[in-house]
């Protein structure tokens, strides 16, 4: 029976905005907005958040990446134009497509399907329009009023990931690692410093098919809380025993709750990653 790995993080909060750069005095929106009910909401794209896991894995295991991000010349290149899942952490996670057909079958194109899932990121807070104008320095001109959105909030996402599909199964563990070593989302030339790392994180492990934990942190007066989450144990929908729930949570009577529903609930985030890395070693997953 597989085991499936899967994670709902939530960030810090912070004023999410992206900087001027290549919308340099136009009046386009930097924030991605959805629509819940009768409110806005703004959103960052499961590419961005992939792209700061490639930027992790490219500094910390440079030699097993087969794509680099070049800052210079704003470009990726690639070590092997021949792709291996076997060979690259990038290529075994996020999968490729190479529009070259398969010598041995003239009717398929090279490819493989990223063994990571990852949903976009949504805001706990609705956005009510922040907006900043303000005017380029120098010489003016027609294009010279330029508008920033801005949004104070904190968000969540959730990936997804069944270890025995990768062709190193180890990776799980990089994976780890990084959603909790990440530093910024982005890709293009106008990113803004935003801390994706999780304020607080649920991790389940299991050989149920579904998550059942994305979205389940919600704002609840000055603490951020998981009442969603709570209903699904007491309902024996999610056992308590698969999930391991680490960071700022932890001291809010939210964290005590699950404590005491048989979650097992970590001061620190990386604690709470070092526990399902060990129950994934015990599992046979990896050594």
């Amino acid at each position: 029976m597989s085991i499936h790995l899967f994670a709902t993080i939530v960030t810090p909060t912070a004023v999410a905005a992206n900087n001027r750069g290549e919308g340099d005095g136009s009046t386009l929106a930097t924030l991605q907005t959805i629509t819940r009910g009768n409110d806005q909401y703004t959103t960052v794209s499961a590419d961005s958040i992939r792209w700061a896991l490639r930027e992790y894995f490219q500094h910390h295991y440079p030699d097993e990446i087969n794509r680099t991000f070049d800052p210079d010349r704003d470009q990726y290149t690639f070590k092997d134009e021949k792709c291996s899942a076997e060979k690259f952490i990038d290529d075994d996670l996020f999968g490729y497509m190479d529009a070259k057909k398969d010598k041995n079958n003239k009717n398929a194109t090279v490819k493989r399907r990223g063994a990571l899932e990852v949903c976009r990121a949504v805001s706990l807070e609705p956005y009510w329009g922040d907006v900043a104008f303000g005017s380029k320095g120098g010489e003016k001109g027609k294009t010279s009023i330029h508008q920033t959105q801005m949004h104070l909030t904190a968000y969540q996402y959730t990936i997804a990931l069944t270890p025995e599909h990768l062709k190193n199964p180890e990776r799980a563990s990089f994976l780890l690692d990084a959603l909790v070593g990440v530093r910024h989302v982005g890709g293009n030339h106008s990113r803004f410093l935003f801390e994706f790392r999780p304020e607080s994180i649920i991790l389940r492990l299991t050989s149920d098919p579904s998550p059942w934990i994305m979205g389940c942190f919600k704002r609840m007066g000055e603490d951020i809380g998981c009442p969603e989450l709570e209903r699904l144990i007491q309902a024996e929908d999610i056992p308590a025993n698969e999930l391991f729930v680490g960071g700022k949570i932890a001291k809010t009577p939210y964290g005590q709750k699950l404590e005491g529903l048989g979650v097992r609930v970590f001061d620190g985030v990386k604690q709470a990653k070092d526990q399902v890395k060990e129950q994934l070693s015990k599992e046979g997953i990896f050594a």
